[in-house]
């Protein structure tokens, strides 16, 4: 069972913050489809950036199930350990660190997967944010800066003696980007020299893969980031595998008709129809990868302007295909 500080998870898999994509839209609806624990997008440690309009939507949702947890991402120390603080003031009751980010706009300000080359930052960084709540305080990071300085054991071992009480790895470098595949030998290694739990991540796409992963690393837990896009069905399917040995059956066309019009009209009402119909293009066109026509869909779905076209459309599309099934 995945531990984290006082909260116990029924299923140990936990979906990953990414951002733009994991709102509490997508949060809802991967918890109900069996996400034990899901994590905010990352959200700039910058106090000026805090009410910006996009740092708005994604704050602590007081309506999300507990444990409510966030994602702060920066290289300030203090600023770091201020922005947990208000966080936890808003409601946050988890918060999680980012020191896995590999993007260049987050690596160039030593920000991210950066800060694994900088241990002593590190090192301030958590002791700041665990002085600042009360809350337990979590850590997500790559297995190093590159190939060539894999240091995830170190960082983790900084994470356990600062008093962290978890650690996810993603099994590639800051250098890997998302690119070759990801190795699972490092974390291994961490789960075998630390005593906080340790969560698996990188490239668990498939039941089979998550079975794998866990016996061979032996973590408490996975974290799974694209798989989700589009398929949140991914979190009962997986749970079933590694409670029963056996493939769940993949979702029905009504269930995917009822989860897109409900994600949808969840983004519509988030973010308010002009920024909601452009959030929801992306998440359908990942949806409809898996559906007959879904091309069409696609296609078609991407040049309508407004709330009311898209939820016609969805409509349509699943009534035709159900008056035919």
């Amino acid at each position: 069972m995945l531990t984290i500080g006082p909260y116990q998870f029924e299923h140990n898999i936990v979906l990953a913050p990414m951002a733009g994509i994991t709102d509490a839209v997508f949060r809802d609806i991967c918890r109900q489809n069996g996400a034990s624990y899901t994590l905010a997008e990352m959200v700039a440690s910058k106090k000026q950036l805090w009410e910006s309009k996009k740092s708005s939507t994604r704050h602590v949702n007081i309506n999300d199930p507990e444990p409510r947890a966030v994602q702060l991402i920066g290289t300030n120390p203090q600023e770091l350990a201020e922005a947990a603080a208000w966080q936890v003031s808003q409601g946050a009751q988890i918060i999680d660190l980012n020191m896995g980010c590999p993007a260049k706009k987050v690596c160039s300000v030593a920000a991210g997967s950066a800060l694994m080359g900088n241990p002593e930052k590190v090192q301030e960084i958590f002791n700041a944010v665990v002085n600042a709540v009360s809350v337990p305080v979590t850590v997500k990071t790559r297995t190093g800066t590159d190939r060539e300085n894999k240091n995830a054991l170190q960082i983790a071992q900084i994470a356990e003696s600062e008093g962290l009480k978890a650690i996810t790895i993603h099994g590639r470098t800051r250098d890997d980007k998302f690119q070759g595949s990801a190795e699972y030998d490092t974390i291994k290694a961490v789960k075998n020299q630390v005593n906080i739990p340790v969560i698996a991540n990188g490239d668990i796409c498939t039941p089979e893969q998550a079975h794998f992963v866990l016996k061979y690393t032996t973590a408490d837990g996975i974290m799974i980031g694209r798989a989700s896009q589009g398929y949140p069905w991914i979190f009962r399917e997986l749970n079933h595998y590694l409670k029963t040995g056996k493939q769940h059956k993949p979702p029905s066309l009504s269930e995917y008709q009822q989860t897109m019009l409900q994600h949808t009209l969840g983004l519509h009402d988030l973010y308010g129809e002009t920024l909601g119909v452009r959030i929801a293009r992306k998440h359908i066109g990942w949806y409809t990868q898996k559906l007959p026509n879904g091309n069409l869909l696609r296609k078609e779905f991407n040049q309508l302007n407004s709330a009311i076209e898209q939820m016609a459309l969805l409509k349509r599309y699943f009534s035709n295909l159900l008056g035919n099934a």
